[in-house]
């Protein structure tokens, strides 16, 4: 409070309050960034050795199984036709979805009044061939 004799009141504590003339707070964010951009640099470079790590222990794992298989013929075949078992039924799976997908579009047009239908019919086709053809070059 003025006139309570404390030297942080008044003209006085706010000059102390205030940054000295010669300091500039534009170097200071540029060391913040720089330190910031520094530590992030490290940051990636721990993740990058991290990862690299992690793939190196996943080659060790994947050698030690596959001695293992070479060293039981039995086991391998098993295996392998476990694996084409399991991709024949996910492909079996895939198609019972674009079944269901096929009959929810059908049951779609037959909520669609019938003087709206030819227009949506058209354009659902349109939408269709271009996914469709998207689809097609990605996997082509």
């Amino acid at each position: 409070m003025p006139g309570d004799g404390h030297k942080l009141n008044g003209p006085e504590g706010q000059r102390l309050m205030r940054a000295a003339p010669h300091r500039r707070a534009v170097p200071e964010d540029n060391i913040v960034e720089k330190v910031l951009r520094d530590t992030m640099g490290a940051v990636h470079t721990e993740d990058l050795f991290v990862e690299a790590v992690r793939d190196l222990v996943k080659d060790e794992v994947k050698a030690y199984i596959r001695g293992r298989l070479d060293a039981n013929p039995e086991l391998k075949a098993e295996i392998r036709e476990a694996v084409r078992d399991l991709m024949q039924a996910k492909l079996q799976e895939a198609y019972a979805f674009a079944k269901l997908a096929k009959a929810g579009v059908k049951l779609g047009l037959e909520l669609v009044p019938p003087e709206m239908r030819a227009e949506v019919t058209k354009e659902l086709a349109k939408i269709i061939e271009k996914e469709v053809g998207a689809i097609l070059e990605r996997s082509g």
